[in-house]
């Protein structure tokens, strides 16, 4: 965040402190954002934010970006002490200065004008931008406090932006139980079926042209939101490759939820952890890839016991949450029968992954083998008929033939070679050739 922002947050408050205090008939401070290059300026411009949004948000930012002023400006105006009870601000735990609340940013912008403050309360609603997009919220308070007391609370990943120019990644753990995963692979080293590649096209076209549909054709209030897809086949078949390559063909992050911290044996935690994710990845245009999804998509048992009762209640819970997320969704599953009706009516599409036939072998073993290692004595087009392996499969041979290779000091790759580590994998999976 640049300087001449930060002076210009100081000179607002100034100036209502000024007004209020001195009655000192002064000009509002204005400043010409048109010619800001900074990440906020950017961010106002492009959600189309008015002057009374502009600094909440910069208000919000104060204490980040100058820890000591609202505290320093209350004592240059109040020399006697005392306090302004409409200013607002709370203490922290550890922060020694002035967190600005709902009231901080009424005050500022409206003074004691009642009517103003009612209108610019409104940016605190749910409806209210800030809220959908979870840009930024209001800390709830005690139980029969003023809501607008609460504490300003800017989205973590909105603050970096602000400040440092960049978006940082939110870190797996308890409050986030998913983890950014990334590919090195080209959209072009996967390789499908027809049918498979027809629909995992289709989220393409969604991914592309729903925001036009929803806004310029009024759909919006029409659809239901987000896009939730299920991919179901064999182990090493492509799923998780896909959902990668969704995102890095669109410039989505793509996190892999890891349902080991969301799932609780404890009685509602499951819902808590479910609630967390959802609520960070909410308007954060992420692609949340589910996998071993049949462990939380599952079929329900009957109640037997309130054991029973409970976990069906959070699968009910996590349907809501999932018809009411509006990103993309895919779930992968190994057996599509494992997965509960109750979900399966709300799924966008349905994409089979089914293991590579040996056109689909052949083109795998030519792009996954080093082109430098081929030689005319190297039948792969025998290879790919005889051996019935998947893509992950190839990767693993692959990259064993080429150590065994470079073991051997040979220049090419060996049939013999190559044979021998097909071999390794058909053990490993406890078959035979």
């Amino acid at each position: 965040m640049n300087k001449a922002l930060v002076n210009y947050i100081k000179q607002i408050v100034a100036y209502r402190l000024s007004v209020e205090l001195s009655e000192e008939e002064i000009e509002f401070p204005l400043y010409d954002f048109s010619k800001d290059k900074s990440a906020f300026a950017k961010f106002t411009e492009k959600n189309n934010l008015a002057l009374p949004e502009i600094i909440t948000l910069l208000i919000t930012l104060l204490p980040h970006v100058a820890p000591g002023y609202l505290t320093n400006v209350l004592s240059e105006y109040l020399p006697n002490g005392g306090d302004i009870l409409e200013f607002g601000g709370v203490k922290g735990k550890n922060y020694r200065g002035i967190l600005p609340t709902g009231e901080t940013v009424l005050y500022i912008i409206c003074g004691t004008d009642i009517e103003k403050r009612i209108l610019v309360s409104k940016i605190f609603e749910e409806e209210h931008l800030f809220h959908q997009k979870s840009i930024l919220t209001l800390e709830k308070v005690e139980k029969g406090e003023p809501k607008l007391n609460g504490k300003l609370l800017l989205d973590q990943e909105i603050l970096d932006l602000f400040i440092y120019e960049q978006i940082s990644k939110p870190k797996t753990g308890t409050d986030f139980p998913a983890e950014l995963i990334q590919t090195k692979l080209e959209w072009n080293d996967l390789v499908l079926n027809k049918k498979t590649e027809s629909e995992v096209n289709d989220i393409l076209v969604w991914l592309k042209y729903n925001e036009e549909i929803l806004d310029k054709w009024e759909l919006k209030n029409k659809v239901k939101p987000g896009y939730k897809a299920l991919f179901h086949g064999p182990p090493g078949t492509g799923k998780t490759l896909t959902a990668n390559l969704l995102g890095k063909k669109t410039n989505k992050d793509v996190y892999k939820i890891d349902l080991s911290l969301m799932v609780s044996k404890y009685i509602g935690e499951t819902e808590k952890n479910l609630s967390k994710l959802f609520d960070k990845a909410k308007n954060k245009d992420w692609i949340l890839f589910f996998d071993e999804a049949d462990s939380i998509l599952g079929i329900r048992t009957g109640v037997r016991d309130s054991h029973d009762k409970y976990a069906n209640q959070e699968v009910s819970y996590l349907l809501q949450r999932i018809e009411n997320h509006p990103g993309l969704m895919v779930f992968a599953t190994n057996y599509k029968s494992n997965i509960d009706k109750a979900f399966t009516r709300r799924f966008n599409s349905f994409v089979a992954f089914e293991n590579p036939n040996k056109e689909e072998r052949l083109l795998l073993w030519k792009k996954y083998i080093p082109t430098k290692l081929i030689t005319k004595e190297l039948d792969i087009e025998t290879i790919a008929k005889k051996y019935e392996v998947t893509g992950a499969n190839i990767l693993n041979i692959v990259q064993y033939a080429c150590l065994k290779t470079i073991e051997k000091g040979n220049k090419t790759l060996k049939e013999e070679i190559l044979v021998n580590a097909i071999k390794r994998e058909y053990l490993k999976e406890g078959r035979m050739i």
